[in-house]
């Protein structure tokens, strides 16, 4: 599942979320709803996964694309 397809499917406060704190270490419960909206699959084209220390990221490819979502929608 490509990011632009997770996107509608995430909770408001997901998508504010990653808006807000774009290229950020992800917090649980918002890795928690992406897993839920993919079924628990973590595509390597947009899931960087461990940035050390435990945290998770997205891939640069999926921050420039949510980047690009929120200057259109800000």
């Amino acid at each position: 599942m490509d990011f632009p397809q997770i996107w509608p499917l995430l909770k408001d406060s997901s998508r504010q979320w990653l808006m807000e704190h774009n290229g950020e270490p992800l917090p649980d419960d918002l890795i928690a709803d992406i897993l839920r909206v993919t079924g628990g699959e973590q595509n390597a084209q947009w899931w960087a996964g461990d940035a050390g220390e435990g945290e998770t990221q997205l891939s640069d490819e999926a921050v420039d694309w949510i980047e690009t979502v929120a200057n259109d929608e800000g």
